[in-house]
């Protein structure tokens, strides 16, 4: 749905190349679907969509981020993970129960989780480091 408004609307390419030319994004939950290869492709991952199963599989929990810290609180609503890195370009950096539920190449941050239904803003400064 999303992939098809974009390309209708006209900002499939525009995104993209704000991308490539070195915009800080963060990709949360869908969006980290909209980053991955079959999508966008800006992001070196295959992303398993609502891998947590439906709307009862979401959960709370907290957990450690490569680059922020422990105990980060992740909010995971009809979430996806990353099934696989494609490449060293793109690093893990953020595991659950042995699924990686974040990554980071380059400029862009994705998180299986939705950092911002918390109080917890060391992933949006993380973000912004990236300029």
């Amino acid at each position: 749905m999303q992939l098809r408004l974009l390309k209708e609307l006209g900002l499939f390419e525009p995104i993209r190349q704000a991308i490539a030319d070195g915009m800080p994004v963060l990709g949360t939950c869908a969006g980290m679907i909209l980053l991955s290869q079959g999508y966008l492709g800006t992001m070196d991952i295959r992303v398993r969509r609502n891998a947590y199963g439906r709307q009862l599989g979401s959960f709370h929990t907290t957990g450690t981020v490569e680059g922020i810290g422990d105990d980060v609180p992740m909010t995971f609503i009809r979430a996806p993970y990353i099934e696989e890195v494609l490449s060293a370009d793109c690093q893990p950096i953020a595991e659950v129960d042995g699924h990686i539920v974040a990554a980071r190449q380059g400029n862009q941050i994705a998180t299986a989780f939705h950092p911002e239904l918390d109080s917890d803003t060391r992933l949006h400064q993380l973000l912004i480091s990236l300029q």
